[in-house]
């Protein structure tokens, strides 16, 4: 019984040092986003789950949720990631907020298991700078296709918004919006690729002028990344094209009207001209 105590005792000292050697994935990001580095395990079978960035704890909790910390909570006068770490109590998975250059680095999982059985991780996080923001400037009446900038997995979701969600995917489905707002300001202008994620408008009008969100969440069984893309869109006016039906009527009809008045106008003066003509008198003889 001593025997099994301290080999039992063993194992979880390898264990909580983890294990030499592991790969770890590599988690490409851009500044802004959010990503979720999974552990695939449940925390209530589990003693405890810690995570570390060069050697230093960030973030730990334990199966009973008795202890749980993140950042300064874990290391007194650590303030690297500032409010910006989440921990999932049902997985111990490890969610980056708004992440930035400074978060680049090697993340280790170690995992402590009441078992003989380990799943250590480790997760290189690549942090990149964020592209300059996309601008589309075309003529009212012209189609538009904002791409997604990204090579779109089934898992994959994205999401379009402008003040409003106008287009989503998820999974093998997708919708363009059709509540009343969307469908009085797009009526059936908007169509969704479904392979690529980009989202074309058509017959472009001046108040489809805009800033674009598209949100992107990136889903595997390793990790998550949540991106929000922007897109500005100018529509240029084409000239005389803000007059409404009802106006160009109204202009056609007052034109008409001036014709007929000057026609009938002249057609007056001179039927007083001959009604005002003087008569010559016969001569006395």
């Amino acid at each position: 019984m001593k025997l099994l105590f301290n080999l039992l005792s063993v194992i979880l000292i390898l264990l909580d040092k983890g294990v030499t050697g592991v790969g770890s994935d590599k988690v490409f990001v851009m500044e802004g986003d959010s990503v979720t580095l999974h552990t695939g395990v449940q925390t209530n079978q589990q003693e405890e789950i810690k995570w570390y960035i060069n050697d230093t704890r960030i973030a730990q909790i334990r199966g009973d949720l008795s202890y749980i910390c993140t950042d300064v909570q874990c290391n007194e006068g650590t303030e690297r990631f500032r409010d910006r770490l989440k921990l999932d109590n049902q997985t111990g998975s490890l969610t980056i907020m708004n992440i930035t250059n400074t978060d680049s680095g090697l993340y280790e999982l170690k995992i402590i298991i009441i078992i003989s059985s380990s799943s250590d991780k480790a997760f290189n996080v690549i942090v990149s700078d964020v592209p300059a923001a996309e601008l589309y400037e075309i003529k009212e009446g012209e189609s538009v296709t904002l791409d997604s900038g990204v090579i779109r997995k089934p898992n994959d979701e994205m999401t379009y918004f402008i003040e409003i969600s106008i287009a989503e995917i998820t999974g093998d489905q997708s919708k363009v919006c059709t509540d009343v707002q969307c469908d009085e300001r797009f009526r059936d202008r908007l169509k969704l690729d479904n392979q690529t994620g980009s989202l074309t408008i058509t017959n472009t009008r001046n108040t489809d002028s805009g800033e674009y969100k598209l949100k992107i969440i990136i889903n595997n069984s390793r990790f998550s990344i949540s991106r929000v893309k922007r897109v500005n869109v100018t529509v240029t006016a084409v000239p005389g094209s803000d007059l409404s039906s009802g106006a160009v009527a109204g202009i056609v009809v007052a034109v008409v009207l001036l014709v007929v008045a000057v026609t009938a106008g002249g057609v007056i003066c001179k039927s007083r001209r001959k009604s005002h003509t003087a008569v010559p008198q016969n001569e006395i003889k």
